[in-house]
């Protein structure tokens, strides 16, 4: 197996993994009280009532069921696998869940021969990603890795983490971080800017831990001792709490949402840009003949595989 293979997926997994777990932590906000808005379609009419433009925005979101989307991330950990700023751009649909994107970014480039972008999909819960001709030369011609994050989750940590990743997962969309926002106590409204050339309406929230763990309806049907396995593993990651900003256009749908989680290693930052509701998202996986499992090929690191 090549090192250089082993790397770019050790690096992918560790970004697979946060940014799974992250959106699982982060994405749970109660959507049911959130749909109950007032029957009055707030719009933008009222946007100093930021909780019931909110609310507005959710119910238009979720019926939108898809976005084509740019997202740059940047993740603290001088050294650390996944760490570093990164890329992502493309479509996403959040029913049914899925994902169709182009990575860069110095967090992937993980090798001299690394290819400059990297595309991957992702649909029930398996992110599979195109690591390029140079490595698959190393692979027997297999080009697409695959990554099964509840699979991933459970040989790391458990079915709680497993739990938190898959809901992460199947919930990283907009529509959820309405219904996160929509909780946060002291969400307001702090006036219209120019986003992507066109007037928008800038909100802002935060969630400390507890208050996040609280609304998050991904984690009420697991048992008591998992649950606080989970929040002291976060707390032994530094995780602190959340801040969401959010700027909604004059449709009311979402154009721009930054998410910034505190932790040990620094502010894990996020900042999406959406665009073009409704856009059809088609994502199939690619051939299992030119797939290899991650998971797997970990395996045989141990076994006088490596290369």
């Amino acid at each position: 197996m090549s090192r250089s293979v082993e790397r770019a997926g050790i690096s992918l997994a560790a970004v697979a993994v946060l940014v799974a777990g992250a959106a699982g932590c982060q994405s749970g906000g109660d959507a049911k009280k959130s749909a109950e808005a007032p029957k009055k379609d707030a719009g933008m009419s009222s946007p100093k009532d930021a909780r019931t433009a909110l609310q507005a925005a959710y119910k238009k979101t979720s019926a939108a069921k898809s976005a084509k989307v740019t997202m740059k991330m940047s993740i603290p950990g001088a050294g650390a696998a996944g760490a570093g700023d990164m890329e992502m751009s493309g479509v996403q649909s959040w029913d049914p869940a899925a994902l169709d994107l182009t990575l860069s970014g110095a967090a992937f480039k993980t090798a001299p021969d690394a290819p400059a972008k990297l595309h991957m999909i992702q649909l029930n819960g398996v992110s599979y990603t195109d690591v390029g001709a140079a490595a698959a030369k190393d692979m027997d011609g297999k080009r697409w890795m695959k990554m099964d994050l509840g699979a991933l989750a459970k040989a790391g940590g458990g079915a709680v983490s497993a739990q938190a990743m898959t809901g992460g997962a199947e919930k990283q969309d907009p529509a959820q971080q309405l219904a996160l926002l929509t909780d946060s106590p002291n969400v307001k409204h702090l006036g219209t800017e120019q986003i992507d050339g066109a007037p928008a309406e800038h909100y802002k929230g935060t969630l400390t831990l507890d208050e996040m763990v609280a609304s998050n309806q991904n984690l009420d049907g697991m048992p008591a001792q998992d649950r606080q396995k989970l929040v002291d593993g976060m707390k032994q990651a530094g995780i602190q709490g959340y801040d969401t900003e959010l700027w909604l256009n004059k449709d009311g749908y979402p154009v721009r949402m930054n998410v910034g989680i505190n932790s040990s290693n620094g502010k894990i930052t996020m900042s999406a840009h959406y665009s073009d509701y409704g856009t059809k998202v088609a994502v199939s996986a690619p051939p299992a003949s030119e797939t290899f499992d991650f998971a797997d090929m970990m395996k045989g690191r141990g076994t006088g595989d490596n290369a």
